[in-house]
């Protein structure tokens, strides 16, 4: 994963995860947020439901420094919603942090949310000139106020009246007084997944059975859940002591699931979409080296993303595969800067090259994408200057072109090296003897033999939606990837 000037590139988005009718509710949803953390690490939060009341505790930092055993222990109930956030929209204040919580007229309600609501400036607007009183900017908030004014009598009816208005990606969890809903937007850009616990925990409700959602399915692998199915798009799922019920929203879109979700957010170790992930970035690597061959001695990924792919492309085309670098995961958020003349520390302090499997090699480095391309030069020139001889660099997406607007926080057009710069440009920038994408034609294949379509605007510039209000005119529609 390529970074930017501050250690970023693709801002992660949010992970979510509920669970339903077991006595350690807060403690799993501790687990499952842990397992899930890579989606965001701005802020961490946690609802409890005991009896017919909400326990909450949220606040900015991971989830290991937000919770500990007597936080977890005071969030007693049997059900739980959680959420780490990275702020995609919004700025990263204790007032977006979630899961939100408010206490309506039907009783207490909590939401944490995945994805982006592109109509949110819009139906934030109308709702302030109703009376809506906002404590802070996220986008999250504009469907807890929808809830929260609905005159519907009924609070499932509420939620389902409130997601029909807005536009975008969305995965959420909502807790109630009685029950825990799962929902997806009706494109289904972003994943959720239901599972079960088959612990015999349960105290009779739901026939006895605990179940669990998640943003990914790594989440019950920790916790030793089962994975029953996606959540499917736009399908509402009701838990509460009757057993799981299912509805679905009015409006019909066309599948849009996002391919990047494959590419790089989702863990290596989840199923998403129907498929693993692995796999996915395996395969992809494969054809990857089909498509852009080159005569070396070695194969070596950018750790951690860039590795399942280069070994794709070392099974492909039948050169080693080495750890050429090696990545420290010990560094947590921040470290101090030394002083600048020191350059290219904030790549030395994760990646060190072996100079000892480098010297003297001609080498395919794999990464999974390349967004500015500031940390792809610094990584050749790190390669190089441990003894490499040619440095020949294999992206195993196609190049990124197009901002995201459904709940990853990409750069500006204007900072994407690809939409502004040809290949021999971005080649010269980055020092690589040569460059090579995976094309739009290899990710197709690569997510090949799936149900349905993904939304590959990032790589396309088709956007599967209208962006109302915001900075750029949709393309068209998604080209069924």
């Amino acid at each position: 994963m390529n970074s930017d000037a501050n250690g970023k590139k693709w801002k992660d988005e949010c992970g979510v995860f509920a669970i339903w009718n077991h006595p350690a509710a807060s403690r799993l949803t501790y687990l499952g947020l842990y397992a899930i953390q890579h989606r965001g690490q701005e802020s961490a939060g946690i609802v409890t439901l005991d009896g017919d009341r909400h326990h909450v505790h949220k606040d900015l930092g991971l989830v290991s420094e937000v919770f500990n055993d007597q936080i977890l222990a005071a969030l007693s109930g049997r059900a739980a919603i959680g959420h780490d956030r990275y702020s995609t929209t919004g700025m990263n204040s204790i007032f977006n942090a979630q899961p939100m919580t408010a206490q309506l007229s039907t009783g207490p309600l909590a939401i944490a949310h995945n994805g982006n609501i592109v109509n949110a400036d819009g139906l934030k607007t109308e709702l302030i000139n109703q009376g809506s009183i906002f404590q802070g900017s996220s986008d999250t908030e504009v469907v807890l106020h929808l809830i929260a004014r609905d005159t519907h009598k009924l609070l499932l009816d509420r939620v389902r009246f409130a997601l029909e208005r807005v536009e975008g990606a969305f995965s959420v969890v909502l807790l109630t007084g009685e029950s825990v809903i799962a929902a997806r937007d009706p494109h289904g850009f972003r994943p959720l997944v239901l599972g079960q616990l088959d612990d015999a925990h349960g105290d009779g409700d739901s026939g006895g059975a605990s179940y669990v959602v998640a943003s990914e399915s790594c989440a019950f692998d920790l916790i030793g859940a089962r994975l029953i199915r996606e959540v499917k798009p736009g399908e509402i799922v009701v838990i509460d002591k009757s057993g799981i019920k299912s509805f679905f929203l009015e409006r019909k879109e066309k599948l849009a699931q996002c391919v990047f979700e494959h590419v790089y957010f989702s863990r290596p170790d989840s199923i998403v979409f129907g498929q693993s992930v692995y796999e996915f970035r395996k395969r992809a690597g494969q054809i990857l080296a089909r498509e852009t061959p080159v005569d070396v001695d070695v194969i070596i990924p950018v750790p951690d993303s860039g590795v399942p792919s280069a070994l794709g492309y070392s099974l492909e085309s039948r050169i080693p595969f080495e750890f050429g670098i090696i990545r420290n995961h010990y560094i947590g958020r921040t470290f101090i800067q030394p002083q600048q003349a020191i350059r290219d520390v904030g790549v030395k302090i994760k990646l060190n090259a072996q100079s000892a499997v480098l010297k003297g090699k001609r080498v395919v480095v794999v990464d999974d994408s390349l967004v500015r391309g500031t940390t792809s030069r610094k990584i050749v020139s790190l390669i190089r200057s441990s003894g490499a001889k040619e440095v020949h660099l294999r992206i195993a997406a196609p190049p990124t072109i197009s901002p995201c607007y459904y709940g990853v926080d990409t750069p500006e057009k204007s900072q994407l090296i690809a939409a502004n710069q040809s290949l021999e440009s971005i080649r010269q920038f980055v020092g690589a003897d040569s460059l090579g994408y995976l094309s739009i034609e290899g990710l197709k294949e690569a997510v090949g033999g799936t149900s349905g379509g993904y939304c590959a605007a990032c790589f396309d510039g088709n956007y599967p939606t209208s962006l109302f209000g915001l900075d750029l005119k949709p393309k068209g529609n998604v080209r069924g990837i």
